[in-house]
């Protein structure tokens, strides 16, 4: 088309579908109903209410200028255009948070915070620690002790002791069964004990 000027009408009803943005230099191109996905966020605000309540500035394309780092905004955008939140390995999922938060997309917010906490559980300040019991139990026991070991309690190692008592045929082998679990703190402050108290 013409530089400036007003734009021909074909133009507009293309352009009232799809929306340019300029995010700190990097073009992304979207639709309304895209953007729109989350009505309190900042997009939709920019693109569905082009008022003077933004004042928003577009750059000699047309974009919609926005002085915010475009590497982080992918998966904003990906996250209106199919709900999920997808960040590649090298990007930090607080420079993700960021974002969201500026957007002002709060289900975007939380999940990169879950997100965020879970990785923290997984590599929470270096090694996990783990509380390890030791339980006595005899041959017989081993099986129904290990199918109602409580949530978290891993079984780690099975140390025979030999049998400690011998009715002629009616020998018993006695275990030591080792179980741990991890001592996670993070999990909002909540140490679950485990809900049976394994039998020693």
């Amino acid at each position: 088309g013409p530089a400036g000027g007003p734009n021909p009408p074909a133009a507009n009803a293309a352009a009232s579908k799809w929306v340019r943005l300029n995010v700190g230099g990097t073009y992304f191109v979207s639709t309304r109903q895209t953007l729109c996905r989350e009505p309190k966020s900042f997009l939709c605000r920019l693109c569905c209410q082009d008022g003077p309540e933004l004042g928003s500035d577009k750059d000699e394309t047309g974009a919609y200028l926005i002085d915010r780092d475009p590497t982080y905004f992918g998966p904003i955008l990906n996250y209106l255009r199919h709900g999920k939140l997808i960040i590649n390995k090298e990007l930090a999922e607080e420079g993700v948070l960021e974002e969201a938060e500026f957007y002002n997309i709060a289900s975007l917010v939380r999940l990169v915070k879950e997100r965020i906490r879970d990785n923290e559980n997984r590599t929470s300040q270096g090694p996990v620690k783990h509380v390890y019991r030791v339980l006595q139990c005899q041959e017989e026991e081993l099986t129904q002790m290990v199918s109602t070991m409580s949530d978290g309690w891993k079984f780690e190692q099975l140390i025979s002791i030999g049998s400690s008592y011998n009715y002629g045929n009616e020998d018993q082998a006695e275990f030591l069964c080792v179980v741990s679990r991890e001592l996670n703190n993070s999990t909002n402050g909540i140490v679950k004990e485990p809900s049976e108290k394994a039998k020693v």
